[in-house]
């Protein structure tokens, strides 16, 4: 909260593919209270995404739900999954300061799966 951040230009923000992805199944990270295991569809493809998500958000309420992820991330080993991609939240923070969770992006109307957010 309240960090500077760097000017980039626009040419460096186009290279960024933000779509739309549909999460089609959240499981468990076994050793992991924060982390989900995502499967998400981006139309014409599937991908793991793995996401510290888990305080905010039951496996059960996620699958089904449209969010906005970043697809051209380069890939991540995280606690032995390969992760493809960054979902966009936005941090909740109490009057102290503390995080107290997220919030997920999600679009507004029904775009398909795939759809680049421009």
């Amino acid at each position: 909260m309240g960090n500077e951040q760097q000017t980039i230009q626009f040419d460096e923000f186009r290279k960024l593919d933000i779509r739309i992805a549909e999460i089609v199944c959240a499981k468990d990270i076994p050793g992991s209270d924060k982390l989900l295991d995502l499967t998400v569809s981006l139309g014409d493809e599937e991908r793991r995404i793995i996401a510290g998500i888990k305080k905010s958000y039951s496996k059960e309420k996620l699958v089904g739900r449209k969010i906005v992820v970043v697809a051209n991330i380069a890939p991540k080993n995280i606690m032995g999954f390969e992760s493809r991609g960054m979902l966009m939240a936005a941090a909740i923070y109490m009057a102290d300061g503390e995080m107290d969770g997220v919030a997920l992006l999600v679009p507004d109307g029904d775009p398909k799966p795939g759809t680049r957010i421009t």
